[in-house]
């Protein structure tokens, strides 16, 4: 049973995925740019992981680290609590994304903050906060550059790790040429500094800075951040407070136990042995320190996720957010990621947001799979999202939330394949109608680009 959450952000109408996926396959500029991004993605993962002695011994671990939070999350999520407030830090439980938002703008409103400082965050997409922090009349900045980039577009993300892999440099140029009033060439140099030229006043500015965070350790009360770029640590410790969102999995018991987390994230995420910045918060600025926030809060987003302990689902709770399983999958790579919805995407994405949401609201995704397996393959910590894209499938039909069509369709099937004597029958009509290929019936559409094997003249069954 699947189990849903209050992320209306997250619905999507029944047919977007197919509307927004076709246009997207029609679109050959988007199709070269993500097909280039994640084949480089893969192959660097690939080679990274190769470095290491026995990978799939370390993911074995890895899994076993973030089922232990997951499977007691209320003991560490006490802990962390206890550790960060020693020091002077603040935590905020929420249940929804409305109590979560709340919980930030009144931390805003009661500095009179008007500019915020925003590093890349997926808990932040998911409840919408921006739009919340627009209302009370504070203005949101994204600092990541792929995440600029969307916010002048007027876009959401459309990978974890790469969120602007749709956009060429010469879109980049456009949207730059735009905020400066003058020409900036599509050049990666030109378009660097004029990044920097339109964010440098935001970070010395800004009255708040918001981040995610990648895990959160228990055992020290610490926020843990892992980025390539600059940014996120400005954001941290240039205004005078800090807010860290993050989803209540994202904990892990011990610093011990985040080695092994942080050697498969760089290596899965982006190929690298350890990103550019590993950033380790554990509390406000303490006396006779020179940087930091003067507060700092973590606000901890449940929003659905409770409802998966325990379940056959509750693994999806591991995942870390390392795009691996998108880089590898047949379908993002063709459909890209604005078609399962404007925050989680590809193979992860189309587990997690039903779950999150409720199937009858995104009832398409767990059929965004071919079900081959590479995305079970390629995580890090061993998520089986195949497997659990299939016990989404089978909701669908218990539920009664596929339409009749297909639960009949299915049912006649397995009705036919229960028995030997269906199973021949089937397999013999199959025969007669082979001659037609998949061009009539239910099978047009999906026969129209491809080619079905002729099947043999004799089954095995018939062999003597």
């Amino acid at each position: 049973m699947s189990a849903g959450g209050s992320s209306h952000e997250l619905v999507q109408p029944k047919e977007r995925f197919r509307e927004v996926a076709r246009g997207k396959l029609g679109d050959s500029g988007i199709q070269g740019a993500v097909d280039l991004s994640t084949a480089r993605l893969r192959g660097h993962r690939l080679e990274a992981w190769s470095e290491l002695g026995d990978v799939q011994e370390l993911r074995e671990r890895a899994n076993q680290i973030r089922m232990k939070a997951v499977r007691d999350i209320d003991l560490y999520l006490g802990q962390f609590t206890e550790s960060l407030e020693a020091r002077g830090g603040h935590v905020k439980v929420c249940a929804t994304a409305e109590e979560a938002c709340a919980y930030v703008v009144d931390v805003c409103r009661r500095r009179n903050a008007k500019l915020v400082a925003k590093s890349k965050s997926m808990a932040s997409e998911e409840i919408r906060l921006n739009d919340a922090l627009t209302a009370a009349g504070v203005r949101p900045v994204e600092t990541d550059l792929g995440e600029y980039i969307l916010q002048l577009a007027g876009e959401h993300p459309v990978h974890i790790v790469a969120p602007a892999i749709e956009k060429t440099k010469e879109d980049v140029a456009r949207l730059f040429s735009a905020v400066e009033g003058q020409d900036v060439p599509a050049e990666l140099e030109e378009l660097t500094q004029s990044a920097r030229r339109q964010l440098r006043q935001v970070f010395l500015e800004a009255d708040v800075g918001i981040t995610g965070a990648n895990f959160v350790v228990a055992e020290t009360g610490s926020i843990v951040t892992v980025t390539n770029e600059g940014n996120g640590r400005l954001v941290a410790s240039l205004p005078k407070v800090h807010i860290a969102i993050t989803g209540i999995e994202r904990l892990v018991p011990t610093l011990a136990e985040l080695a092994p987390l942080l050697q498969l994230l760089g290596r899965s995420g982006t190929g690298q042995r350890l990103t550019s910045y590993t950033h380790v918060v554990s509390g406000p600025r303490r006396e006779g320190e020179e940087d930091g926030p003067e507060e700092l809060h973590v606000v901890f987003l449940e929003n659905g996720r409770r409802n998966l302990m325990g379940t056959k689902y509750e693994e999806m709770l591991a995942c870390i957010r390392c795009g691996a399983c998108l880089n590898v999958c047949p379908v993002y790579r063709k459909t890209a990621g604005e078609a399962y919805g404007p925050v989680y995407s590809g193979p992860m994405g189309a587990v997690l947001v039903p779950l999150l949401v409720g199937l009858p609201n995104a009832a398409s995704l767990p059929h965004a799979s071919s079900l081959c397996g590479a995305c079970t393959e390629a995580c890090p910590v061993k998520i089986p999202l195949h497997e659990l894209l299939l016990e989404l499938r089978r909701d669908l039909v218990e539920d009664h939330v596929a339409s009749w069509r297909e639960r009949t369709a299915m049912s006649l099937w397995s009705f036919a394949w229960s028995s030997v004597l269906g199973y021949r029958s089937s397999t013999f009509m199959a025969r007669l109608g082979q001659r037609f290929g998949a061009k009539l019936g239910p099978g047009k559409a999906w026969a129209s680009g491809r080619e079905l094997p002729r099947l043999a003249r004799r089954r095995f069954r018939d062999w003597k």
